[in-house]
């Protein structure tokens, strides 16, 4: 499923004092790419991330997944879209305490209709920690559960904002590992926003922002994995 933006705009705050967070923002997602979005505190990354995945309305501009303009459809077409196509992750992993994880994961799957969940729980290690509740769980191992929920409900794209942020450096190379694996199993794109210019280097396609502007974009001729770069 091809994205393409058209000169997205968004800011904050009322007439008087308004707040520019984008400022025309264009460019194209190919089907299946990994897109790393980088760039300074403030400089529009999440905002963007939320406009793009419809959970924000953007103020002018076009947003196209395969020639379908998503800005020009009613709240409850845009929730049925967002149901059925897109995944989100992340930095809290937003997992029901009262839930084991099996019932945290089945909750993504059911939005689906997808009754082999539990082959999303094995593929990111948690087998063996499907009866235990989210208090029982590492932050790795949260945020694991958290993936598998995302990946249960079957997107065509996943949305993630900063989803080692709160992980140590080796839960957080193991969480990026079994992301680009499932990746590549189930064929989605990806776009995450992060602070952490190593991951950079993981992406097909990496673009930095500052000021609510794209400064630049690139494609990796050489794609690392989470064990080869640097923390």
């Amino acid at each position: 499923m091809m994205i393409e933006l058209m000169d997205i705009t968004k800011s904050y705050g009322s007439e008087e004092n308004l707040y520019p967070v984008l400022r025309g923002i264009s460019f194209n997602i190919q089907d299946g790419d990994f897109v790393v979005l980088l760039g300074p505190s403030g400089s529009g990354k999440s905002t963007l991330l939320n406009v793009i995945s419809g959970l924000e309305r953007p103020d002018s501009g076009r947003i196209l997944y395969d020639n379908t303009d998503i800005t020009a459809m009613s709240d409850e077409e845009l929730t049925f879209f967002r149901k059925e196509y897109v995944g989100f992750i992340f930095q809290q992993y937003y997992l029901l305490p009262n839930l084991t994880v099996d019932k945290n994961v089945k909750m993504g799957a059911d939005l689906a209709g997808n009754r082999n969940y539990r082959q999303i729980i094995e593929a990111v290690g948690l087998v063996d920690k499907m009866d235990k509740y989210p208090s029982e769980l590492s932050g790795g191992e949260q945020q694991r559960v958290a993936i598998a929920r995302a990946l249960a409900k079957k997107p065509r794209i996943l949305f993630l904002d900063e989803p080692t942020g709160a992980l140590d450096e080796e839960t957080g190379r193991l969480v990026l590992d079994y992301l680009c694996r499932l990746r590549e199993e189930y064929r989605f794109t990806m776009l995450m926003v992060t602070h952490n210019n190593n991951i950079a280097e993981m992406a097909g396609t990496v673009i930095r922002m500052n000021s609510g502007r794209i400064v630049d974009r690139y494609n990796n001729s050489t794609i690392k994995s989470a064990y080869e770069i640097g923390w």
